[in-house]
């Protein structure tokens, strides 16, 4: 009875919390970052939950992905409130506050540690890292998958307590709707296997025996964890066959919408060095959660090969220390492997867009770092006489810091001006901040100030043909005919299949003609 209402009174302060730093949401705007595409200017979303809509969202490969329960999602938003913005950031911050009691509760299951589930549940919900995920409506499908993955879990110990074939299909089909949500989700049946290793203990690695025959013991041993190990690989073969088939998929849409990145733009050596890089710099945004930006620009060649060597040299060393520890401290493993596996499908060894790395990606690998915390650090202070004390100071500490940072954070967020100002304060040479920058300008009429910001777009990226377009419009708005068709044929030029810059093109030079 006890615990029970512990877990009620923790649940109750986590969505406290939650809501305090991100309460602000109902007041911010959609931002013209993607939200464009996903709702304000996407017919199909806004014509709400009709069965035109379900085919739509079951067929499109728009924006380079198939996802469609968070088309779905975005449809019944908008059948709700319409293009009220409140209320479409309203439903990810609900999605937000379930994966933080969802993630409290499985761990908590899972580990049977009460405190130290809530610790993480608690870092997860009020991390400035995540605010990205949860304040931007395009990344519905963020917060909509981790539901789902999170769910799997839950559903996955309850199979591994009492198997049967109801809740195994309940795991696969919780990992199939995920995926439909976001293909991210392909790491999930690696996490399964790790959550075996700890805390559900269905393997252990390196266990001795003091008897006489202990080497006989050993050979038996070692050799019914193998069976045991092939048998639990062999349980997550259907999750990792919807997984590839989800990967393939996935890539062949994004190729096709133009979204991957080639070998010849991006060489090999350069992605793995970004990846290295990234994986560090992941971890140095979460103990240290500084100019969080909503885009960093890919480095390119301009990347230090002594920074990444010093990166992948760093990542072998953690990832040594984690494996000898291992048999005395098995959640070093899972933890880090978690963060390592998770970030695969997006750390840019497949490269998709132009950018070096992303706050929403580590929205569920930093879960596994919260887990290192979470357990190692009491373990350290084990012999400490004030542990207890000390643990609940630096905690109540830590939170606050968070709930400050991430409130700041969640502010920045509160329109594309704010947003991109921003960004373009806490990063350099960052070409699509200015070029959105400039969009968000003139759409409050702020033409030379929007010319400004488009110019310096073309100064760090010359052959990015949207500026040129952009710069166009507001040329045209001001009346400057011949200087507007001039950067229309140049935005053709680069991209001879851009649409929107062709339609623009034509009207312009109609109206030139018109005016002789």
């Amino acid at each position: 009875m006890r615990c029970h209402f512990s877990k009620l009174l923790i649940s109750l302060l986590l969505t406290m919390a939650a809501l305090v730093v991100f309460w602000q949401l109902a007041d911010h705007e959609f931002v013209n970052f993607d939200d464009e595409l996903y709702v304000t200017r996407n017919s199909h979303v806004q014509a709400g939950l009709t069965y035109q809509g379900l085919v739509w969202a079951l067929t499109t490969t728009h924006v380079g992905n198939w996802h469609p329960l968070t088309w779905l999602s975005h449809m019944l938003d908008c059948e709700l409130y319409g293009l009220n913005p409140g209320g479409h950031h309203f439903t990810n911050l609900l999605l937000h506050i379930a994966n933080t009691l969802l993630l409290f509760v499985v761990l908590k299951r899972m580990t049977g540690a009460l405190w130290r589930s809530a610790f993480v549940a608690a870092l997860f919900a009020l991390h400035p890292l995540h605010v990205e995920s949860v304040a931007w409506v395009a990344e519905r499908k963020d917060v909509l998958s981790t539901f789902f993955w999170i769910l799997a879990m839950g559903v996955y110990v309850r199979y591994v307590e009492r198997p049967g074939l109801n809740r195994y299909l309940l795991v696969l089909l919780s990992f199939a709707l995920g995926l439909m949500a976001k293909p991210m989700l392909v790491t999930l049946p690696f996490v399964l296997l790790l959550l075996d290793y700890w805390p559900l203990g269905r393997f252990q690695f390196g266990q001795s025996s003091d008897d006489s025959n202990s080497q006989s013991h050993e050979s038996i041993n070692f050799s019914n964890q193998r069976s045991l190990i092939f048998r639990l690989v062999l349980e997550k073969a259907p999750f990792f066959a919807v997984a590839a088939v989800s990967g393939v998929v996935t890539f062949l849409v994004q190729q096709g919408g133009g979204a991957v990145r080639s070998l010849d733009v991006l060489p090999l050596d350069i992605r793995v060095a970004n990846a290295m890089v990234s994986y560090v710099g992941y971890i140095e945004k979460m103990i240290w959660p500084r100019h969080l930006a909503v885009f960093y620009p890919h480095p390119g060649s301009s990347l230090p090969m002594w920074q990444a060597a010093g990166a992948g040299l760093l990542l072998l060393s953690v990832s040594g220390l984690v494996v000898r520890a291992a048999r005395r401290h098995p959640y070093l493993l899972t933890g880090w492997l978690w963060y390592l596996g998770t970030l695969v499908p997006v750390i840019g060894l497949v490269q998709v867009g132009s950018h070096a790395m992303s706050d929403r990606y580590t929205y569920v690998p930093l879960i596994g770092l919260f887990i290192i915390m979470a357990w190692s650090v009491p373990d350290l202070l084990s012999r400490w006489r004030y542990r207890n004390i000390g643990l609940i100071l630096a905690t109540g500490a830590l939170l606050s810091a968070l709930m400050i940072c991430t409130t700041v954070q969640v502010r920045h967020w509160q329109n594309s001006v704010a947003l991109f100002e921003h960004t373009l304060d806490v990063t350099a040479n960052n070409w699509l901040a200015h070029n959105n920058m400039g969009i968000a300008l003139a759409r409050r009429g702020k033409f030379d100030e929007a010319i400004e910001h488009y110019s310096e777009t073309l100064g760090i990226k010359p052959d990015y043909a949207p500026a040129y377009n952009n710069l166009g419009i507001v040329l045209a708005v001001q009346g400057k005919t011949a200087g507007a068709v001039a950067h229309f044929r140049e935005a053709l030029r680069i991209n001879p299949n851009f649409t929107s810059a062709r339609k623009n093109l034509e009207v312009a030079v109609t109206g030139q003609r018109n005016s002789q």
